[in-house]
């Protein structure tokens, strides 16, 4: 298995807030975080993991408000089917050893903030523009045999009209 997707996401996921885990895998770090918010009428979750210097990114919609525990069951459950974006290069972050304080402070401070990163935008942007073109190749082809099928029944019609039928 060259890729790392397995989850380990804490039991204590605070809804309207980031809870992101870094983690070691097969020599490579991985970063994945999960933002629980609410945008009219649904709830929803932006799963973000970078590995390798690549960034994606995956939407969940929950629904109705999720519980802690439901969220993590759902995660766990479903991990293997999230449909994630096209791979963006992220930065590579400098590895230094930060004051504990510092830390506590940027933990706080992420905590505090709503919505999702601007990256997350930009990638969940780049997946529905995708899948706008398969869609609307898709939606051509379904008319151009449509027209195709309606054009060979009046042939035939008028084929029977003229023989009298």
């Amino acid at each position: 298995m060259d890729r790392c997707e397995g989850i380990a996401l804490p039991h204590s996921l605070i809804h309207g807030r980031t809870a992101g885990v870094p983690a070691e895998c097969n020599g490579s770090k991985v970063l994945s975080k999960l933002t629980v918010l609410f945008e009219d009428p649904f709830w929803l979750g932006i799963y973000e993991r970078e590995t390798d210097g690549k960034y994606e990114v995956s939407r969940i919609i929950f629904g109705a408000e999720p519980k802690d525990y439901e969220v993590y069951a759902f995660l766990l459950e479903n991990h293997s089917n999230f449909r994630f974006s096209p791979s963006i290069e992220a930065k590579k972050q400098q590895e230094k050893q930060v004051n504990p304080k510092r830390l506590k402070r940027s933990i706080n401070k992420q905590l505090q903030e709503s919505g999702f990163s601007s990256k997350a935008k930009q990638a969940l942007k780049l997946q529905q523009e995708q899948n706008k073109t398969v869609r609307k190749s898709h939606s051509r082809l379904q008319k151009e045999e449509e027209e195709k099928r309606q054009f060979l029944l009046h042939q035939q019609k008028r084929k029977n009209k003229h023989r009298g039928h």
